[in-house]
């Protein structure tokens, strides 16, 4: 179950030639690709492009009727071997994946297609994970697309030009014979907007046809002397024709070019950014009209020499808006004028943050700064018109937040199954003493931030076990890795899990099986416990595992259960059987239980039928305000408030109401042996008349008690 369903939205994915799309931007990439004329797509989900996959899977019937195949990836790299298709055919493929994790996995495969050059469209669409929405290492996807001579697009993040850059992203890779890349950040991904539709178009050259017609070409194969020159054949004829279509189609474009002798050169991506800043100086209107000449690079690799020496000419100077390090634009830029002899001054990163998103307020101090540099502003630089209705807050007016607002490290959600693995972890550790914890990439990296503070590090998605190899076997205390089912399949059982087994590791993996790749948005994966109409589901990690030659493998099938799980982390910790041990965690994710269950509830409650629902709370009376119970949980729904007892100081647990009922607070309390001020409480709405008369009793049968202890008590009273 995918966090978001799309079935209503892919209804547009049909409309035809004149009529209006609008919608979000993958949507809006999705039906470019099927005006495209693409045969396949294949992709591994991921921030910020999960929802396009998911997009993609609820689109089915759409692909199948236009006869696109499309594919589940099981990796990265699996994604981007998928574009072989198109080597030898002219078959327009497209895949998808995050970067720049996902460029990292399937280097291999780029790198050789890349070498070898493609015959049909070949297209890699790449969620530019940066900046302050990230979760990955901040690297730019520029860097792979130069090391490997991938032609690079960075369009304007709005659907019309999103839309363009698709198409023209196949036509550039076909005119050019090479694989491009589509880059899309975090914001254009969720743009909604929207663009006159085409009509869909069916693969000119089928697969069925390429099947039933193989081709072959020995000098597309990356094997010496082919692989020679193909170097050769990339700055000879493919650079050369990519920049000759480029600027033939005009993908680059010019705003305001005569307007004056300073100029901004900028990252497609960044249009919308430099806009809103040079409105707040007062030098472009809401239509986007600016005063000052701007050269916006829709492709940021490679540069047309000639568009920028047409830019650049007539010049004093030039301010490069380029966002991440290390400047390759800027450098690039430098080199074209300087050989051309220009004498425009070149502006970028001495201006603008050296590293870091450029947000519109970096944007606007940098873009101050140069304009006064060069005699455009004085010291008070004009200031846009207020909008009628908002009031003026002078600056320094309202305090700082950072003096306000307590930092929150990021956590796990309420309820979530994989909490009770790492309060197990943490009741354990008192007992044997710390572990060397080799961590992963998913939800359970939340793991190393407060309340649990383990793992020592991480390498990449599946690489958990691979990450303690060094530590493998060198003393009797045994190294722990953590990995998910998402990375388990990703390259976690041949990486980690097989190769311990071949080099005879004395490890602990501790595989985390939530039932979906929950930290990317919940879709399927093979261990799956839901039935997918398209997809084959329910493959037990056990039986994987077994089959690579685990011979310890335990399974506990409901994390909450915290006895359970401490029981099974020492016995793997202390067992004296040979070789690699596998501890395989199972609980669904809780968003994707509250997303399947919630809708179903609120029907029975329309309905009139009977609903249960558990929740926890906190005695006062009895809570001592020790804290434990948070300490070891951190859940969410676990709060504070001050103690009704007057003669006590300490605040007392409470249980607020985004409590989902998972227990686990109450299971810590026992099992830390702290306090028995926990409670569960079963909320029935619409009981049935057995329940009614049970509860009428029970009131009667207290009030009557509660009347005797009152009469007691008042024969002591003064």
């Amino acid at each position: 179950m995918a966090e978001r369903s799309f079935v209503e939205e892919v209804k547009q994915l049909r409309l035809g030639a004149g009529e209006l799309f609008r919608g979000e931007g993958i949507l809006a990439v999705t039906k470019a690709l099927l005006e495209s004329g693409v045969a396949y797509v294949a992709g591994y989900q991921g921030a910020p492009i999960s929802h396009l996959m998911d997009v993609l899977a609820d689109a089915q019937d759409i692909l199948l009727e236009q006869g696109i195949r499309f594919e589940n990836s099981a990796s990265e790299a699996t994604a981007a071997a998928t574009l072989a298709a198109s080597v030898n055919y002219p078959l327009r493929g497209a895949v998808t994946f995050k970067a720049t994790v996902g460029t990292n996995v399937a280097s291999d495969a780029l790198a050789n297609l890349a070498s070898g050059g493609v015959t049909g469209g070949a297209l890699i669409i790449v969620g530019e994970d940066y900046g302050e929405g990230s979760s990955i290492m901040q690297e730019r996807s520029h860097a792979f697309a130069m090391k490997s001579q991938i032609w690079l697009l960075d369009p304007r993040p709005n659907l019309e030009s999103i839309v363009a850059a698709v198409k023209a992203g196949f036509e550039l890779s076909e005119a050019s014979h090479t694989p491009v890349m589509l880059q899309l950040r975090i914001r254009a991904c969720h743009v909604h907007g929207q663009f006159v539709a085409s009509d869909n178009r069916k693969p000119a050259f089928s697969l069925r046809e390429a099947l039933e017609q193989p081709r072959r070409d020995v000098g597309r194969i990356v094997l010496p002397p082919a692989s020679f020159a193909h170097e050769q054949e990339k700055l000879t004829q493919r650079w050369p024709a990519a920049q000759r279509f480029i600027e033939a189609r005009q993908l680059n474009e010019f705003f305001a070019e005569d307007a004056g002798d300073l100029g901004i050169v900028l990252q497609g991506g960044c249009y919308n950014t430099v806009l809103r800043a040079l409105e707040r100086l007062g030098l472009a209107d809401v239509q986007g009209r600016s005063q000052l000449p701007l050269y916006v690079m829709n492709v940021a690799y490679p540069l047309v020499d000639s568009e920028v020496l047409r830019f650049c000419r007539g010049k004093r100077a030039v301010l490069v808006v380029e966002e991440g390090q290390p400047d390759f634009v800027e450098q690039n830029l430098s080199a074209i004028l300087r050989r051309a002899g220009l004498p425009a001054v070149l502006q970028g990163k001495a201006l603008l943050p050296p590293a870091g998103e450029y947000t519109t307020a970096a944007v606007l101090q940098g873009l101050k700064a140069f304009l006064q540099q060069w005699g455009r502003l004085g010291a008070e630089a004009p200031r846009a018109p207020r909008p009628v209705g908002i009031p003026l807050v002078a600056e320094g007016s309202l305090p700082a937040l950072a003096g306000q607002v307590q930092a929150r490290p990021p956590g796990f959600c309420t309820g979530c199954p994989e909490r009770p693995i790492f309060t197990a972890l943490k009741l354990l550790e008192r007992e044997l003493g710390p572990h060397h914890i080799s961590a992963d990439i998913g939800c359970h990296l939340f793991s190393i931030l407060p309340p649990f503070n383990l793992g020592n590090t991480t390498m990449g998605y599946g690489l958990g076990a691979a990450g303690a190899a060094a530590l493998n076997g060198v003393a009797d205390r045994r190294a722990i890795s953590v990995m998910g089912d998402g990375g388990f399949w990703h390259n976690g059982l041949t990486s980690g899990i097989a190769n311990a087994v071949f080099n005879r590791s004395n490890s602990l993996t501790l595989v985390v099986d939530n039932s979906y790749t929950a930290a990317t948005g919940g879709q399927d994966i093979p261990s799956s416990a839901a039935l997918n109409p398209t997809r084959s589901t329910r493959h037990a990690i056990e039986r994987a595992v077994r089959g690579v030659g685990v011979e310890w493998v335990r399974t506990v099938r409901r994390t909450y259960d915290l006895k359970a799980m401490v029981g099974a982390l020492r016995e793997a910790l202390d067992t004296d059987t040979p070789g690699p041990k596998v501890l395989i965690a199972q609980s669904e994710c809780m968003l994707n239980r509250q997303r399947r269950e919630k809708p179903l509830r609120r029907q029975a409650l329309a309905a009139g039928r009977r609903v249960v629902q558990e929740r926890f709370g906190v005695d006062p009376d009895t809570c001592t305000g020790d804290h434990s119970c948070i300490r070891l949980s951190g859940c969410p729904s676990l709060t504070i408030r001050p103690n009704p007892d007057p003669l006590r100081r300490d605040p007392v647990a409470s249980v607020i109401e985004s409590c989902v009922g998972c227990g686990l607070c109450g299971e810590v309390a026992h099992a830390a042996v702290l306090c028995p001020s926990f409670y569960r409480a079963r909320i029935v709405s619409h009981p049935g008349r057995w329940e009614r008369w049970r509860q009428a009793f029970r009131q009667g049968v207290i009030a009557r008690l509660q009347a005797i202890d009152q009469r007691r008590l008042a024969r002591f009273a003064f």
